[in-house]
């Protein structure tokens, strides 16, 4: 991967500075209109109306679940070979089941076969087998539940993992679903490769416990709702929970997580979410709560108007924010140019903030996108000084046992058998006895294809130990 910025790069439609101008930036900023392309161009949707593309119920009806109904839309813009290779992926290497709202497949290029291989959108929502590596698809040391969520449950699909913040997955599906899911052993449906974990208690059950739970813990101050995505719960019932949570006194910052307001921007925009919002916001603000949404976008070209549509309308409502959280992915957005120009689509046309970018879990059959520590390193630096400070997204790695660090901190890094090495700073439930804690370094490991030949040895010599589903 080329992390330096190319001295005649910058955003598309731009104009390449000079390259014998000694005063050349390494990335020119041009503001760049968005886009929403016209889903008539795919032979599937070409009567498909606007007031039906706007429609979130439409839009649910239509996602694609396969490669048949996938044809069915695109057609011979693509050739045979690519529907072969993704139906292989399903069946022998996907960790996540295929669910594609129509609005995200219109944001890839399908203008040629090789220019769908190679899009980024493409290739973490509808990967196939030829992106898969060989050599080593999946680390030795890779986990289902690679952060250890489970457990850390205080009760079922609640995860206390820092001092003051829990996770609460209220449910266990989503509107889209990406190969990289970081919770693909619970999230979605089971595939060929994985069979999924699910939750034995009822949900209304689960979010009562996690409520009492909420109730008698004072030390905690930050929920992030999430799941899954919080879109698919019912709107009356994620209201319902939403507003027991701001009855609690030491509650004091929600977040919501949902890719859907950039997978299906026509859910946010609905009215009754709007307005339930609206309602949410209004009580937050009488306590003095801040809610946030957070999304999460990996490239600029899913940045579409009807995303700065329902991003705009969140914020109408009177929340705090609405914030995106991507993931680093090997041939989405590992060069600085696509991240600035995903960083200044939010910012400026969109009013999403760019917060954290994080690098890709250590899960089964993820190798092909993931980056070693060193290359996040250089793509953090390489994006400094262009956006504000505020505005600056933080690469962090999301250390097991340990939690979110940026890539600067390692307490040690051997690059040649790519293991950092990472300490903390307080303890989880499951260290609460544990002396050393605090002492401990808890490793993390580059891909090994990255890693020099003698530490490809020295891995290949452990290989024994390598990873099963």
């Amino acid at each position: 991967m080329t992390t330096a910025l190319h001295p005649d790069t910058g955003p598309a439609g731009s104009s390449p500075t000079p390259a014998d101008d000694p005063a050349r930036q390494p990335y020119a900023y041009r503001r760049r209109p968005l886009h929403e392309p016209d889903h008539r161009r795919l032979p599937g949707w070409r009567d498909v109306t606007t007031a039906e593309w706007e429609s979130a119920q439409w839009q649910r009806a239509h996602c694609l679940k396969n490669t048949r109904q996938l044809r069915a839309v695109l057609g011979d813009l693509v050739d045979d070979r690519f529907y072969t290779d993704l139906q292989r992926d399903q069946a022998e290497h996907a960790t996540m089941s295929m669910l594609l709202p129509p609005q995200m497949l219109n944001t890839m290029d399908t203008s040629s076969t090789e220019a769908f291989y190679a899009d980024p959108v493409r290739r973490y929502m509808l990967p196939v087998a030829s992106d898969r590596r060989t050599d080593w698809p999946s680390h030795p040391r890779a986990a289902r539940d690679s952060l250890h969520e489970a457990e850390m449950w205080t009760v079922q699909g609640l995860t206390h993992r820092y001092p003051t913040k829990v996770l609460a997955e209220l449910l266990s599906t989503c509107p889209q679903y990406c190969g990289h899911c970081t919770r693909m052993d619970l999230v979605g449906n089971s595939t060929p490769a994985v069979d999924k974990h699910r939750f034995t208690l009822k949900p209304p059950d689960r979010h009562a416990a996690m409520l009492d739970y909420l109730r008698a813990t004072p030390g905690v101050r930050d929920v992030v709702v999430s799941g899954g995505d919080v879109a698919n719960l019912p709107w009356p019932r994620l209201e319902s929970f939403l507003d027991a949570l701001l009855d609690i006194d030491n509650i004091r910052d929600v977040r919501l997580a949902s890719k859907a307001l950039m997978g299906l921007p026509q859910h946010w925009l609905q009215d009754e979410v709007r307005a339930g919002m609206e309602r949410l916001a209004a009580k937050a603000a009488a306590r003095g709560v801040q809610i946030a949404v957070h999304t999460h976008v990996n490239a600029a070209r899913s940045v579409t108007p009807l995303v700065a549509r329902a991003a705009r309308a969140l914020l109408d409502t009177g929340i705090r924010d609405v914030r995106n959280q991507g993931v680093l992915l090997r041939g989405v957005n590992d060069t600085p140019e696509a991240l600035l120009d995903l960083s200044f689509a939010l910012l400026d046309e969109a009013g999403i903030m760019p917060y954290y970018l994080y690098m890709c879990d250590m899960i089964p059959a993820a190798e092909h996108w993931r980056l070693a520590l060193h290359e996040a390193q250089d793509l953090q630096h390489a994006i400094m000084g262009y956006l504000p400070g505020f505005a600056t997204p933080r690469i962090v790695c999301d250390v097991p046992y340990v939690g979110k660090r940026w890539v600067h901190q390692p307490a040690d890094y051997d690059r040649e058998r790519g293991v950092s090495s990472w300490t903390k700073n307080y303890r989880t439930g499951l260290e609460a006895v544990d002396p050393d804690a605090l002492q401990r370094r808890y490793p993390y490991y580059d891909p090994i294809y990255t890693l020099p030949e003698a530490g490809q040895m020295w891995w290949r010599e452990r290989e024994a130990d390598a990873f099963t589903l």
